[in-house]
């Protein structure tokens, strides 16, 4: 492989922003590819300059089937362009792309939709339901961190090179795996806060104590108890059943319509 530069901090900047664009056009053929093509454009025209035919053999490949995660595709992106200027063959660049794309999809969604949105979210909610702007402000906040870090994946798939392939590669199930665990810890314990069911009947026992069966009998047996089958039943019907989330969310809601009206919740 060649060792000559060609592409500047700046460039690679460029290539990070345009990396926003990957879902940009989007079809079930060729999925993000598009996309990805368009973003690689700069950077592949200033590498190979009048070369039409490199050029065009980059794009071409460019054009073929990838689905990947676009907050992280940005590293792959980075990677791809330092083994196009360092002139590695059409075969090992394109071999790299399909090895890469599924892991990297892995990793991000662990990260970022299984972990820090859902966290962020229940904390935004939070902060929303008792009046206060700082709701939607972290929310938004997290979202231009997490665009502005495409830039820095980027520049670090690039500097990388060939060096991050083997780390990837060894360690993807590793940190999904860590990140999707972290997640649904998390959420587990918003469960709690965020699903609430009381129910209103109170039972009379001998002397004419009346107990209510919310806080005297399920909450001191197993506190958060009926929360925690609600969401477990749900889930079993969306995971086994497959049932619509829309047909679940309106069963919910006139179940509670009902469970009111009959003086149960």
């Amino acid at each position: 492989m060649s060792e000559s530069k060609k592409l500047t901090k700046r460039d690679i900047t460029n290539l990070g922003i345009r990396s926003s664009f990957l879902q940009a056009s989007f079809n079930y053929e060729r999925m993000q590819a598009c996309g990805f093509t368009y973003a690689m454009i700069p950077a592949l025209k200033k590498v190979y300059g009048d070369d039409k035919e490199k050029l065009a053999g980059a794009m071409t490949d460019n054009l073929e089937f990838i689905n990947t995660h676009p907050n992280l595709v940005g590293f792959l992106m980075g990677l791809m362009m330092s083994l196009e200027e360092g002139g590695a063959t059409r075969e090992a660049i394109k071999g790299l792309k399909l090895a890469l794309f599924g892991p990297i999809a892995g990793i991000g969604d662990a990260i970022f939709w299984f972990t820090i949105l859902p966290i962020v979210a229940g904390i935004s909610c939070s902060f929303a339901s008792q009046g206060s702007i700082l709701g939607p402000i972290i929310f938004f906040l997290t979202y231009v961190v997490i665009w502005v870090l495409r830039i820095v994946w980027t520049h670090l798939g690039y500097n990388l090179g060939t060096k991050s392939i083997d780390i990837i590669t060894e360690n993807s199930d590793k940190i999904a795996n860590a990140a999707t665990i972290l997640g649904i810890t998390v959420i587990g314990a918003l469960i709690a806060s965020y699903v609430s069911i009381n129910l209103l009947p109170v039972i009379t026992v001998d002397g004419g104590i009346e107990v209510a069966v919310q806080t005297e009998f399920f909450d001191r047996i197993f506190p958060n108890m009926l929360p925690m089958a609600v969401t477990l039943l749900c889930f079993y019907l969306l995971k086994k059943k497959q049932i619509n989330p829309i047909v679940l969310i309106l069963g919910i809601i006139v179940l509670s319509i009902a469970g009111a009206a009959i003086g149960l919740l």
